[in-house]
């Protein structure tokens, strides 16, 4: 910035001198407007020459400015894998880990329905070994009073069977 005004001032001062040496009446000579070219001359070489001394450094500038830039985004990468390297320290396991819980998770949805048809089929089973258990005991009952009324007959038969054979010896 100061450069550039350096610049503006000495091209003020060059176009100060080129225009008073015009509106001088007396400046006449021909060696005098010789030299004044030669100095308007030197003074745009000298321009030129600091407007490409300008270009340059901004150039330089814009050079280091990329060159910064390059850096940072490389120190960005490093950075974000050195993030990445300590979450993976923080929980090596973690990606198994979620995997495993997914699936438990899964695993339990799926046991809940199972759970309850288990417990359903075993109310079912329960009950169905309680009525088989009862008509066992029923049927034990029966053959049991089976039992007796047959002895019953069978006693009752033979009192009537030695009634009979007494009655046929008696008649004898």
């Amino acid at each position: 910035m100061q450069i550039q005004k350096q610049i503006r001032d000495q091209q003020e001062s060059q176009m100060q001198g080129v225009t008073n040496s015009g509106n001088n009446p007396c400046s006449g000579s021909p060696g005098k407007e010789d030299k004044e070219e030669a100095m308007s001359g030197s003074a745009l070489t000298a321009f030129q020459a600091k407007e490409e001394e300008i270009e340059r450094k901004k150039m330089e500038v814009r050079g280091k400015v990329q060159a910064q830039l390059g850096r940072v985004e490389e120190e960005t990468k490093r950075l974000a894998e050195i993030r990445e390297a300590l979450e993976a320290l923080a929980d090596p396991m973690r990606k198994e880990v979620a995997a495993v819980r997914k699936k438990i998770d899964t695993l339990n949805r799926e046991l809940k329905p199972l759970g309850h048809s288990c417990q359903k089929k075993e109310k079912e089973y329960k009950e169905a070994l309680e009525a088989f258990n009862e008509k066992n005991k029923e049927k034990a009952q029966l053959i049991t009073k089976l039992m007796e009324l047959v002895s019953e007959s069978e006693r009752l038969r033979m009192k009537k069977l030695e009634e009979l054979s007494k009655n046929i010896d008696s008649l004898h």
